[in-house]
C-alpha cells in the first residue's frame, strides 16, 4: 500500500514584481474574489484530506455578503467552523479515485479604509509592551498570545538589533513600527526566486530578499524581539492595471503582511512592508495567526498521487469601480 504523503501547504502565490498600486482609497470598496487551486497528480489518489484557510474572516472594516468554498471531486465529509484565533477553517476529505482536485473560493464583501489614526499620539512602545507582559484588560490579554515565538517565526537578537533604530527611548508605538514597515521596505529586495516557503526567517535577514510572506514574517519577529504583540495576516491586495492596460482576469495574488498592537485604544494596526504602506480599503483580510503555518491557504495529506503539479489563480474583482 502507498503510504499517506503530506501535500506541501500552497504558498502565498507571487508576482515577478511588486504590483503596480492606485491612489490610496477613501471611502468603503465592495470586490467579488475568486481563488482557485488546482492540484494535478502524477498517479492516481485514493483519498486525500484537505484543511484550507480561503474565506474571509470577521473584522470590523469588512462585511462578507457572500461566501462559497467550491470543490472537485465533491468530497465525502466536510465540516466548517472556526479555528483557535476566530479564523474561518474547512476540512473535507475526498475518498474516491482521483488524479485531479480543484478548490475555488468565491466571496462577495465591503472593505472600509481603517478610522484615522495620528501615530505620534499612540502610547510609548515601551508603555505598550509592560501593557502586554502584565495584562489586564480583555484586549491586552487577547494581544498577549501573540508575544511568544512560533513555528516559522522566532525572536532573537538578531531581529532586535535590526529593530532598534526604529525604537528609540519613548517613540509612540505606532510611529516606531511605521517607521521599521518603512526601512523593511527600503533595506530588503523583492525577489520572487530567493525564498521558499520554507526559507528560514535568518536566511531571510541575511541575505535582504524574499517575498511578501518572508516581510510580513520579518516584521512579525522583530516586533516580538522587542517585546511588541504582532501577528501575521493573510488574504490579497487589488493591485491596478498600468495605465491604458486592461485588469487582467486571474493574474492577482494573495497577499501578507503584519499587525502590531498599540495598547487598548489604538488597537491594532496593519502594515504592508513589501509596499510601504498602512494596509487600506486595496486589503482583503482572511485570517490571522502566529505565522504563515497558523493560516496556509490549503495543506493536506494524500494516499497515492507520486507527485504533483500546482496551479493558482486568483482574481480581485472591484464591483463598482
Amino acid at each position: 500500500m502507498t503510504p499517506a504523503a503530506p501535500v506541501p501547504d500552497e504558498p502565498e502565490p507571487v508576482p515577478e514584481q511588486v504590483p503596480e498600486q492606485g491612489p490610496e482609497p477613501t471611502g468603503p470598496l465592495r470586490y467579488r474574489t475568486r481563488h482557485t487551486t488546482r492540484y494535478e497528480y502524477g498517479e492516481g489518489v485514493s483519498v486525500s484530506q484537505h484543511i484550507v484557510h480561503l474565506l474571509p474572516r470577521d473584522n470590523p472594516r469588512q462585511v462578507c455578503t457572500s461566501a462559497v468554498l467550491s470543490v472537485s471531486p465533491e468530497p465525502s465529509i466536510r465540516n466548517e467552523w472556526q479555528d483557535y484565533f476566530g479564523n474561518p477553517e474547512a476540512y473535507f476529505a475526498v475518498q474516491e479515485p482521483h488524479r485531479t482536485l480543484v478548490i475555488e473560493s468565491r466571496i462577495e464583501l465591503e472593505v472600509k479604509p481603517p478610522a484615522p489614526l495620528d501615530p505620534t499620539e499612540t502610547p510609548s512602545w515601551e508603555t505598550v509592551c509592560k501593557l502586554a507582559a502584565d495584562p489586564e484588560t480583555p484586549d491586552a490579554i487577547d494581544a498577549s498570545q501573540f508575544l511568544f515565538d512560533s513555528v516559522m517565526v522566532r525572536a532573537s537578537p538578531a531581529l532586535a538589533e535590526y529593530a532598534a533604530p526604529s525604537f528609540k527611548e519613548g517613540r509612540p508605538a505606532a510611529d516606531a513600527a511605521l517607521d521599521l514597515m518603512r526601512r523593511i521596505f527600503t533595506d530588503f529586495t523583492f525577489d520572487s526566486t530567493a525564498t521558499t516557503v520554507a526559507t528560514p526567517l535568518t536566511e531571510v535577514l541575511a541575505h535582504r530578499r524574499g517575498v511578501c510572506q518572508d516581510f510580513a514574517h520579518l516584521g512579525v519577529g522583530c516586533l516580538r524581539s522587542v517585546g511588541l504583540p504582532a501577528r501575521y495576516v493573510s488574504g490579497y491586495l487589488r493591485t491596478h492595471p498600468p495605465p491604458g492596460r486592461p485588469r487582467l482576469v486571474g493574474a492577482d495574488m494573495s497577499h501578507a503582511w503584519f499587525s502590531v498592537w498599540c495598547g487598548d485604544e489604538a488597537g491594532w494596526i496593519d502594515l504592508d512592508p513589501t509596499n510601504d504602506k498602512p494596509v487600506d480599503a486595496d486589503y482583503i483580510t482572511l485570517a490571522w495567526g502566529r505565522d504563515y503555518d497558523d493560516v496556509s491557504p490549503v495543506r493536506g495529506i494524500i494516499l497515492g498521487g507520486w507527485g504533483h503539479t500546482l496551479n493558482v489563480q486568483v482574481d480581485v474583482e472591484p464591483i463598482d469601480d
